[in-house]
């Protein structure tokens, strides 16, 4: 199947921790550890402030996130090469679940013919350790990382450029479809052009941070997705 040959919306990214994927606050959890390795104690002041800016940031890439709460190159990579060990470790202990729905409405978006790429603001370890422990290896053709786009995570576009560009699923970022649950989604959708910029509520962010980020819609969950998807197409 070619571009011309596709539905209007023929690619979507999708964000996995908060719109696929339930992570329970894990990454609340592997925060507090990597923060303490680092001489942060659990419970102080100081924690609190870069917890508050952990849950205000969630969507963005961890790196940036931990330079801004550092300040320091070699803090930041050692905060955030503590927190990737963490999270992974969480994982492997089961504490992750897909979203009610997630997995069907990919499934049934991949049916109709449309290309879905996951992408995430983890490193790619943490990414694949994700997706293993899900079962997802082979849902979909293409998974993202910031490495994967140029080292550049949410709230740059570069993402879901890079999906575009790497599929070739269709001609125009007009028909590109993006969800998430963060502002950073948002963002990121609308900065690459988006048709759909879709904010889910399952995860970070509520429907006014969405909205006020550029969301096109505001989602229950991503299971909805593909009946919006196809109610616009019968519209135009």
């Amino acid at each position: 199947m070619n571009a011309s040959e596709v539905s209007t919306y023929g690619l979507v990214v999708l964000d996995m921790a908060g719109t696929t994927v339930a992570d329970g606050g894990l990454v609340e959890r592997a925060f507090a550890r990597a923060a303490a390795r680092l001489g942060v104690e659990p419970g102080s002041a100081e924690h609190a402030t870069m917890l508050d800016h952990v849950r205000a940031t969630m969507g963005e890439s961890k790196i940036s996130v931990f330079r801004h709460l550092f300040g320091d190159e070699t803090k930041a990579q050692a905060a955030n090469a503590a927190f990737e060990e963490a999270y992974g470790s969480l994982v492997d202990g089961g504490l992750l679940a897909p979203v009610p729905g997630a997995r069907e409405a990919v499934e049934r978006l991949r049916f109709e013919g449309r290309t879905v790429v996951l992408s995430t603001g983890f490193a790619r370890a943490t990414q694949d350790a994700i997706l293993a422990a899900l079962g997802w290896r082979d849902l979909v053709p293409l998974t993202l990382c910031p490495a994967d786009a140029g080292g550049r995570g949410r709230p740059y576009p570069d993402m879901v450029l890079s999906a575009f560009l790497r599929t070739g699923a269709v001609d125009s970022v007009r028909r590109v479809a993006v969800a998430g649950d963060t502002s950073y989604d948002m963002l990121s959708g609308v900065r690459a052009g988006a048709g759909v910029v879709a904010g889910v509520l399952t995860g970070a962010h509520d429907e006014p941070a969405l909205l006020s980020a550029g969301a096109t819609h505001v989602l229950v969950s991503v299971a909805e997705l593909p009946d919006v998807i196809a109610e616009l197409e019968a519209n135009q």
